[in-house]
């Protein structure tokens, strides 16, 4: 059995956690204020949010699930969630007290800011399983000190300043975050450790198989699944390790085969395009021609 509860505005997860609404577009929650969470019995609870929401929990509450993975979670974790996003906890039909904070704010507060301009670049709200960012005590009291602010910042009367503030001191909590993921990159390599390796490894094996024909030229999304990792959160992996991104190192693999292929065979370049994946031949002669410098036919002339 299972029960889906929505939240649109902030006023109805200010309720759900005994908070007063400061301010219509955004909150910061203390969980030791709400009552115990007690969701009636149901195994499977899962939170629709149309609101975007980051949560620092100091207490496990299920096993929380997002699609079809699990959080890499566990207490002090910093957990991110966009607008649209469903959230799944499982095994929730034990009461408890919820523990810890969380920056609930609703799309139409950044409207017309910079951070508005620029939210998309946080990839982390794209994050899924093993993903979680782990605080240091030293990270976590940085991250306290931000919700401190716009805290201070709501309970002032609200006025021409107060988006400005409240939205500076969001787009400054996420850029800490982004400097938090570097370092858990770099300190988590027994986790990350090999992702490079195998994800060279599953790319050779496409093009040793037919799904360059049956499925078309390999995208990142396909090789984060089979990784077991978000596309961002590959993405942005992958670059830290190598300086490019994944879609740069895929594009450079499908040229070194291209030229293989055009300089030691005597297929078509029609042949070539097809075995590697493009649907047209002239889409083929476009990308190499714009990676090379010059189409297949004028590579092999010149080899």
């Amino acid at each position: 059995m299972e029960k889906i509860y929505r939240f649109d505005t902030i006023n109805e997860y200010n309720a759900l956690n005994n908070h007063k609404t400061l301010h219509p577009l955004v909150s910061v929650i203390d969980f030791s204020k709400a009552n115990p969470r007690n969701w009636g019995g149901t195994k499977t609870v899962k939170l629709y949010y149309g609101l975007y929401c980051i949560f620092l929990k100091d207490v496990k509450c299920g096993d929380l699930k997002y699609g079809r993975q699990y959080y890499d979670y566990q207490e002090g974790t910093l957990v991110f969630f966009a607008p649209g996003q469903v959230a799944e906890i499982e095994n929730a039909n034990v009461s408890y007290q919820p523990m810890g904070y969380a920056l609930v704010f609703h799309p139409d507060l950044i409207c017309g800011t910079a951070l508005a301009k620029n939210i998309h670049k946080y990839n982390f709200f794209s994050y899924k399983t093993n993903e979680a960012l782990h605080l240091s005590e030293q990270e976590r009291q940085v991250v306290l000190d931000c919700f401190s602010k716009i805290e201070m910042e709501l309970k002032q009367a609200i006025d021409k300043h107060s988006k400005k503030l409240i939205a500076s001191n969001i787009e400054l909590f996420l850029n800490y975050c982004e400097r938090f993921y570097d370092r858990q990159f770099i300190t988590r390599d027994n986790v990350n450790r090999g992702i490079l390796e195998k994800f060279e490894e599953l790319l050779n094996s496409y093009f040793l198989s037919d799904k360059p024909q049956t499925i078309g030229l390999p995208s990142v999304a396909y090789f984060a699944d089979a990784l077991h990792l978000s596309a961002n959160y590959f993405g942005d992996l992958i670059k830290k390790e190598i300086g490019q991104s994944a879609k740069e190192y895929i594009q450079n693999k499908v040229i070194d085969m291209a030229k293989n292929k055009v300089f030691g065979t005597d297929k078509t370049v029609n042949e070539i395009a097809y075995e590697l994946g493009f649907k047209y031949s002239q889409h083929f002669t476009r990308f190499f021609k714009q990676k090379v410098g010059v189409t297949p036919s004028e590579y092999r002339g010149m080899n």
